[in-house]
């Protein structure tokens, strides 16, 4: 048991199961909102989904104005927007549906309908002073766990870096699972935002943070989307491996939340920000990198990772078994076509140190990772990664 102090925060309804979509206009008149902002991916819109959530506002008559301005990567200004037509249309209740971009633009836009200002103001940790208006999330991608976190990500324009808003008011007051919803993810995305939820629940698991409560999240989730991502990836249609693995991303974004994140994420930022490479693709990519180089800082933890795994690391020295964990994410990486290496991502070796940079100043996720990295161990990280392993 970990000794650390803590604090938890979990103030979010949650709705799971399928056809809980049906219940998004009983939930939003719940929360006391009369008018809807309703925040969606264009690529989910396209998919038809955009349909499916409009029914249960329509047929209870809950006027709602749909803004599909959200980018993979979003960009601050998008939140700004958002925002300003969410006044024009008087909307006093946000509902974010999509991956994790499409729900941090909804969140931020709650923010500023209360708060004012710009985007940009609230960039950093503790700089909310109000609630925002209530915020529904409805995950159609089983990877983020947004629904479940007090962090919106954006790229700033000005600069080109990739930030966030943190802080207990972004908490959604409530989230809709509804597993149906994932079961048009192309294959390629199931596969991304899989391992993005094994990445944050993993890292939550060797966190400098971990307690009791965030190892009970991290653990289940890391179960079930072991067991569960080969089978939703080879056959999108099956709804129970769709389940378990929206519940493993919910879990493991309780995880996030409640221990943190580490060094996969802090390196995965500058990837975003400097060549747009998709937040869960890059942490996909870089993940078994990032675990071998922090074996040393907690190889009790990653031997008990490499047992969910379901490796047989009873005639294991500790080394050998935690050693076992990295290969056991490296082959469920290749089972599901993550790309092996950054070079096959178009990453150009000359930004390295400019990425490790970068990287080091995410300050949060560098603090919580089992092992303390310096500029010549992040710069390591990446050239072994662009290379890729055989």
């Amino acid at each position: 048991m970990r000794e650390n102090n803590f604090t938890v925060t979990q103030p979010t309804r949650i709705r799971f199961g399928v056809d809980s979509i049906n219940d998004l206009a009983a939930m939003v008149r719940e929360l006391g909102g009369s008018r809807v902002l309703l925040v969606i991916d264009p690529g989910v819109a396209a998919a038809g989904l955009l349909e499916k959530v409009g029914a249960s506002l329509k047929g209870q008559k809950v006027p709602f104005t749909v803004y599909d301005q959200v980018a993979p990567e979003p960009g601050l200004k998008l939140a700004d927007a958002g925002a300003k037509l969410a006044k024009q249309k008087k909307c006093d209740c946000v509902v974010g549906v999509g991956g994790g971009s499409a729900m941090d633009v909804a969140k931020a836009v709650s923010i500023l309908l209360t708060n004012g200002g710009k985007a940009e103001d609230y960039i950093g940790l503790g700089k909310i002073a109000k609630a925002g208006v209530p915020k529904i999330m409805i995950p159609t991608t089983a990877g983020t766990g947004a629904e479940m976190t007090f962090t919106a990500v954006f790229i700033n324009e000005k600069t080109g870096s990739k930030a966030g808003m943190n802080g207990d008011p972004l908490y959604p007051e409530a989230a809709i699972l509804d597993p149906a919803l994932t079961l048009s993810m192309p294959s390629q995305v199931t596969a991304a935002t899989g391992i993005d939820a094994l990445t944050h629940a993993l890292e939550a698991y060797v966190s400098t943070q971990a307690h009791t409560i965030s190892d009970m999240y991290a653990l289940e989730a890391i179960d079930l989307i072991a067991g569960n991502l080969g089978k939703a990836y080879a056959h999108g249609d099956n709804l129970e491996a769709r389940s378990a693995m929206l519940m493993g991303s919910l879990l493991a974004g309780k995880a996030l939340a409640t221990a943190g994140v580490g060094l996969v994420h802090a390196m995965a930022y500058p990837l975003g920000g400097m060549h747009q490479i998709p937040h869960g693709l890059a942490n996909a990519v870089l993940l078994p990198y990032v675990m071998a180089y922090n074996l040393i800082g907690a190889p009790e933890r990653f031997a008990t990772l490499a047992e969910m795994f379901g490796v047989d690391t009873s005639e294991l020295n500790l080394r050998e078994a935690a050693q076992a964990s990295v290969e056991a994410v490296w082959n469920l990486n290749q089972d599901v076509g993550i790309p092996r290496s950054l070079q096959e991502l178009g990453i150009p070796r000359e930004d390295i140190p400019e990425m490790a940079k970068i990287a080091l100043t995410v300050a949060r996720p560098v603090a919580n990772n089992p092992r303390r990295p310096n500029h010549d161990e992040v710069m390591a990280i990446y050239e072994e990664a662009l290379v890729g392993w055989e």
